[in-house]
């Protein structure tokens, strides 16, 4: 399918600007492996740019033109931005899917949550209106307090390419929503839709500075975004390693920081499921988007009773799957980003079959592609906890299999971890489900499913997973300040000290 990949430059304080030093990043279609394009590479000279066009919107008119409006007329711009989104979701499905390789179904799926992201976050901007001055009991009757919320400033969102538009919007609604103005420096990997969302602002007038979009390297564009003295906080999804550096130069100028990180999430099926039902869903929490999700069900405990039955169907099911060209109808798994995660995903399955694990199904390129980063679905067995396969992150369609015999020695084996970012138990017994719920040392539990995700929930991870929340109420919080504000309302004096003219 021939997709006409726009040629866009860096967003600057509401126009399209040229990088400074004129570098430019090939865009390549991981289904094909075909140069189908580039990006604009911004390096630290654009960075200054972008974040003084930032600090500019912020201020300019003191704060009326965006930072002091009413949540109200923020709103609006979220709204048409939602709509504009919707109005384009055809055309940006498409080219996630050619910069990314997802199947085209999920990237529309994706398109239809961007826009929703964007009108709940409008719905709350207009709902921080109410909220403010909000009083403060006190224990004396001569003073009165009450609370400010305020946007923190201006702020760098640094995201990942599993989702490039959806966790863009993640990131800008809630920060504009509050009141900031933000730089969105999104990976390299996959850059083209938030490219596309910056002539969306354009088009609906979003004033100029409150957005700006920046492509490039994470050495060139986003370490000098995340460590510049003018940026007020840093928002970042992407892997542990980068997030403990971006933390580091932050604490030099102790800088708020929120993390999303990397996971190796557990899903516990117990003896007493519908074997069909717990097989697909163990299937859409490891093999979902190729397989790159942070909170991927990627280490499946299943009780002792059933494993050998649940594993044929597993096997059955997954053998199933349609892996192809993702803009093919139907088409349930395509490539891997990119040649680098290609390689990377091989390499771990062929290490788990070198420390003595059984590749069970999959664990290649399947046969009917010559070309393209394809990873066929791979099932993973005899699985020791010390094994790289249970421990560390693949971000590939690879599922890591252990069974247990009791429910404590599963919650064991799930918390076993140093990620703390998802994890799913599947029993038709609820009291259990609650148990296990409570035990699980991570920020999200799903329940009898893997893997939904609605913006009105809060998002996030503990331990290497991360801390701080998005989505929902939390999402908001995390642009915020909350300013103190106290008055003396009495006409009697304050009495501490004695008056001069008492003397």
């Amino acid at each position: 399918m021939a997709i006409h990949l726009p040629i866009r430059q860096l967003f600057i304080d509401g126009e399209w600007r040229e990088p400074i030093l004129k570098k430019r990043i090939p865009v390549i279609n991981p289904a094909t492996e075909q140069i189908v394009g580039d990006i604009p590479a911004a390096t630290a000279e654009d960075v200054e740019i972008a974040v003084e066009a930032a600090r500019k919107a912020f201020s300019r008119n003191k704060g009326q033109d965006w930072s002091s409006t009413s949540g109200a007329y923020r709103a609006k711009y979220l709204r048409a931005i939602a709509a504009k989104i919707t109005e384009k979701k055809s055309e940006l499905g498409k080219l996630e899917v050619i910069d990314c390789g997802k199947p085209l179904d999920e990237a529309l799926w994706d398109m239809d949550d961007v826009a929703g992201c964007f009108e709940y976050y409008a719905d709350l901007a207009e709902g921080l209106d109410a909220k403010q001055k909000a009083p403060v009991s006190l224990p004396m009757e001569t003073f009165k307090s009450y609370v400010l919320k305020e946007p923190l400033g201006v702020v760098a969102l640094i995201t990942p390419w599993n989702y490039p538009l959806l966790m863009g919007a993640w990131k800008v609604a809630p920060a504009l929503a509050a009141g900031c103005t933000a730089i969105l420096k999104p990976s390299e990997l996959a850059s083209v839709t938030c490219l596309e969302l910056a002539e969306v602002c354009r088009e609906v007038g979003l004033p100029p500075g409150v957005l700006n979009i920046l492509t490039g390297l994470g050495t060139e564009a986003g370490a000098p975004l995340a460590s510049h003295p003018h940026v007020d906080k840093v928002a970042f999804t992407g892997s542990s390693a980068t997030g403990s550096k971006i933390m580091a130069s932050a604490a030099q100028m102790v800088k708020p920081v929120s993390m999303e990180l990397g996971g190796k999430s557990p899903i516990i099926v117990f003896e007493d499921v519908d074997l069909d039902k717990a097989v697909e869903w163990t299937l859409f929490g490891c093999f979902w988007t190729n397989g790159q999700i942070c909170s991927a069900t990627s280490r499946l405990l299943v009780h002792e009773s059933i494993a050998s039955e649940f594993l044929d169907r597993l096997v059955k099911w997954t053998k199933k799957i349609k892996i192809s060209d993702p803009f093919e109808e139907g088409c349930r798994l395509g490539p891997v980003v990119s040649g680098g995660q290609y390689e990377k995903v091989l390499e771990f399955i062929a290490t788990a079959r070198s420390e003595g694990a059984t590749i069970l199904s999959g664990g290649d390129r399947p046969k009917h592609f010559t070309k393209g980063f394809f990873v066929e679905p791979t099932i993973i067995t005899d699985v020791t906890t010390s094994m790289q396969i249970w421990r560390e992150e693949v971000f590939g369609p690879v599922l890591c299999v252990k069974t247990f015999s009791t429910e404590d020695e599963a919650i064991e084996l799930a918390n076993d971890t140093h990620y703390g970012l998802g994890a799913a138990v599947i029993s038709n017994d609820l009291e259990r489900c609650d148990r296990v719920t409570k035990a699980f040392r991570a920020g999200i539990v799903w329940i009898n499913c893997s893997q939904p995700c609605f913006c009105q929930a809060p998002w996030g991870g503990i331990k290497r997973s991360g801390f701080g929340r998005e989505l929902g109420e939390w999402g908001l919080e995390n642009y915020l300040s909350v300013k103190q504000v106290t008055q003396y309302i009495s006409d009697e004096p304050w009495g501490w000290y004695q008056s001069p003219a008492k003397l």
